[in-house]
């Protein structure tokens, strides 16, 4: 059987050059960070020189200018100063001892306030803005850090699984070539997960076509494992040169159904669910719940699950697409807007579940007649600049169901025993179809709280089952 390549003494010089972008990346991930920090604060020099707009506005033509900045400099500005605290403690509201002091010390007690507060509210608004900009800014260099680290992470992995097997390569092209299939090169990988993947240039001879399916068949017996095209390759090969990729049959499947309402019988829902098959035999399920109901609900959580769904096709670990989704949530935004994420990762070729939550309700898995319960005790993506994620990994076994849910299932069903019901509802459900057991389990939660739903309500069930 073919064997991965031996480590060579030389680097391959495609992975120095993804280092190099890897490192600029870095580099420029360090720039951010090292660049101006926020202040919450007013310095000295900031207060001075709003003491000097001020006074020059408002003191120009007074009589007692002389006075007020000269030998009773530092009492006026100690008064301004004790303006701006107040402001800060009390908003523009100040208590009437201060107010009776200005109006004793200053001739235009009124225009003094006035322009001190304006100066105050300017200051405060360009801190803020300061503050969105180093948000934004840890932001991006976070995303860039990760970015950096997946693609020396991936390179590595390309070069490490990529192999040569003169005797294979020759075995495939002779079963090919008695099905009239001319191959002009092959690639072999073998993936962390110790399963081949197999990619051809190929194409049919003598006007003929050729299914896919049937050349990674052919393959499949060459290596002696169970192949098939990889998902979204082409169905046939004709008389073009054309590249396909085999990739070894997985273990498992999985089928799984949806049930949801919208708030008050409501069309639009803001409650959004995935539902992917990804790369190395995985299934991704996703479900997410935007903050309050409706359109506007819908647009975010849309947006979340879209984002995600591109990110986990294109190869990046779970991680870091939620951070790159909660830091795109975060950025820029005048007011929080935050959606819980819930997601489940299935290996097919093992059979287990890696389950990620942020804000999400609990997930249950019925295992025959027991219902074990995964929760969740983090903040939803969109309200924090660095998220934590709860991440739990799981064996399933041929037969057994992952249930999720939205907020709005668990908040229908009575308060202080939510969960002990809906693990009732799950473990006395006879029910094996999908779709039939998720529209089972919203029947009971409706029939239990009164049948009209107060917030939008979503069921995913996915069941595991073994391939013979």
């Amino acid at each position: 059987m073919a064997k991965i390549k031996e480590q060579e003494i030389f680097v391959n010089p495609y992975v120095i050059q993804m280092d190099k972008f890897a490192d600029s990346l870095q580099h420029l991930s360090k720039t951010f960070l090292n660049m101006e920090a926020y202040k919450g604060t007013l310095s000295r020099e900031e207060i001075d020189e709003m003491f000097e707009k001020v006074t020059g506005n408002v003191c120009a033509g007074c009589e007692r200018r002389g006075e007020c900045l000269g030998e009773k400099y530092s009492v006026t500005y100690q008064m301004m100063y004790e303006i701006l605290c107040a402001a800060e403690e009390y908003g523009a509201e100040l208590n009437m001892e201060l107010k009776r002091r200005l109006k004793r010390q200053c001739l235009f007690a009124p225009r003094f306030l006035r322009e001190s507060l304006e100066e105050f509210e300017n200051a405060k608004q360009i801190l803020m803005w300061n503050h969105r900009l180093v948000q934004a800014r840890e932001g991006y260099a976070r995303q860039l850090t990760s970015f950096a680290k997946m693609i020396q992470y991936t390179t590595r992995e390309l070069d490490a699984g990529i192999f040569q097997d003169d005797h294979l390569e020759k075995r495939i092209k002779a079963a090919l070539k008695k099905e009239n299939v001319k191959l002009l090169s092959v690639v072999f990988y073998m993936t962390q997960q110790g399963k081949y993947e197999v990619h051809l240039t190929v194409k049919a001879m003598k006007g003929r076509v050729v299914l896919a399916k049937d050349v990674a068949f052919l393959v499949g017996k060459c290596i002696g494992r169970t192949m098939i095209p990889r998902q979204g390759e082409r169905l046939v090969i004709g008389e073009e040169y054309g590249t396909i990729a085999c990739m070894e049959g997985a273990k498992f499947q999985t089928l799984q159904g949806v049930a949801r309402i919208g708030k008050g019988l409501e069309e639009i829902s803001g409650d959004t669910f995935l539902m992917k098959d990804l790369p190395g035999g995985r299934k991704g399920v996703a479900l997410s719940d935007g903050m309050g109901s409706g359109e506007e609900a819908f647009r975010d959580s849309t947006m979340v699950v879209e984002m995600l769904e591109e990110l986990l096709e294109a190869g990046f670990p779970v991680e870091t697409a939620v951070q790159m989704m909660n830091t795109a949530l975060v950025t820029g935004r005048e007011e929080v807007k935050f959606c819980t994420l819930d997601v489940c990762l299935f290996d097919l070729y093992q059979g287990s579940c890696e389950f990620v939550k942020a804000g999400a309700s609990a997930t249950f898995i019925k295992r025959k007649k027991e219902v074990e319960k995964i929760e969740s005790t983090t903040l939803p993506i969109g309200v924090v600049q660095n998220i934590e994620l709860d991440r739990e990994e799981r064996n399933l076994e041929s037969g057994e169901y992952v249930i999720m849910v939205t907020d709005g299932v668990m908040d229908a069903l009575p308060e202080g025993a939510q969960e002990e019901k809906i693990v009732e509802f799950i473990r006395e459900t006879d029910i094996v179809n999908p779709t039939e057991f998720a529209r089972g389990i919203l029947s009971q939660v409706l029939k239990s709280s009164g049948g009209m739903p107060m917030d939008d309500m979503t069921v995913l069930v996915i069941g595991i089952w073994g391939l013979s």
